[in-house]
């Protein structure tokens, strides 16, 4: 059976999460040959009283992205590390760009950046956001679609050799030297996509791109990814999946046979590289690593190297 990559995600939100349990599953899903390690970015959680969380998110709150996977850096040496995704258009092309480059030369060249602009509700009427974080942020939400097009441009320009210059409607950066620059001269750009038109443009403009499967929309994931491929796509599909899981309480025949079947699934979609989370239900990340090397034992993994790609 042919399986895509494995990537395991931090405990980033929860009960659980903090130093100590990051540096548990990140040297688990190291030592045991899993692909990469990822972690995802909510600014707030609105309390307004006709708030509804459609979109069942983590209701506690979550750490830092890109700080914390420095910390799993700091403690792994091969594992890639994955945004999935980070919010772009609330920092500054500038200060984004010099974050994503310090983390990619701190790691020797392991960052993979999943970028997205805005998320977290399944309500059109707020064009599938969060109206709180663009206002947090000093963001209007109007700065979507053209303007994180724009944004991405930005950082590429601070990661291309200097001098840099960027001259756009929303960002302007004066003739500069800029830097650190990539420890591989760039860093993948990701994009988070649902919709076709976003799916479409990531084909257009990203080296990849980040969807998320749940159990009431697993039969879109195969049409999504066609889409992409459609529209010329030729980056990594990395699929963030949540597996139904009740409690804490997860045998480790339960939790692989629910990772092995959706990695089946995504690997018919033809999907590169498929993300699985424990944070969701609480899994102490002692018992995430327990977990995770009864699936390694299934997948077959190897510590020297992990996955090898699929395509």
């Amino acid at each position: 059976m042919s399986y895509p990559r494995i990537g395991v995600s931090l405990p980033h939100f929860g009960p659980h999460a903090g130093p100590e349990g990051v540096v548990t599953v990140a040297k688990a899903a190291e030592r045991l040959g899993f692909h990469a390690v990822s972690v995802t970015e909510r600014l707030l959680m609105p309390v307004r009283e006709d708030w509804v969380n459609d979109a069942k998110l983590p209701e506690s709150h979550v750490f830092d992205p890109l700080e914390l996977l420095t910390w799993a850096a700091a403690h792994t040496r091969r594992v890639r590390l994955a945004t999935g995704v980070v919010n772009a258009i609330f920092q500054s092309p500038i200060l984004l760009a010099r974050r994503l480059a310090t983390l990619d030369q701190l790691s020797h060249g392991r960052v993979d950046a999943g970028v997205g602009q805005g998320g977290g509700s399944r309500s059109a009427e707020t064009g599938f956001a969060i109206p709180e974080e663009f206002r947090a942020a000093g963001v209007p939400m109007s700065r979507r679609g053209a303007g994180f097009v724009e944004h991405l441009a930005a950082m590429r320009a601070c990661w291309a050799p200097d001098p840099v210059q960027f001259e756009g409607t929303h960002y302007v950066i004066p003739r500069s030297t800029v830097g650190p620059k990539p420890y591989n001269g760039t860093i993948p750009l990701l994009i988070g996509a649902l919709l076709p038109s976003t799916i479409e443009r990531a084909a257009r403009i990203g080296d990849g791109f980040v969807t998320v499967a749940h159990p009431q929309n697993w039969a879109e994931i195969p049409g999504q990814v066609s889409c992409y491929r459609n529209a010329g796509g030729t980056g990594t599909v990395v699929l963030n999946t949540i597996q139904p899981f009740a409690d804490a309480d997860i045998s480790a025949e339960a939790f692989t046979d629910a990772v092995l079947t959706d990695a089946a699934k995504a690997d018919t979609a033809g999907v590169d590289e498929m993300h699985i989370t424990l944070n969701l239900v609480g899994v102490h990340p002692d018992r995430q690593a327990e977990l995770l090397e009864d699936l390694a034992a299934d997948l077959k993994l190897t510590a020297a190297g992990g996955q090898e790609p699929r395509r």
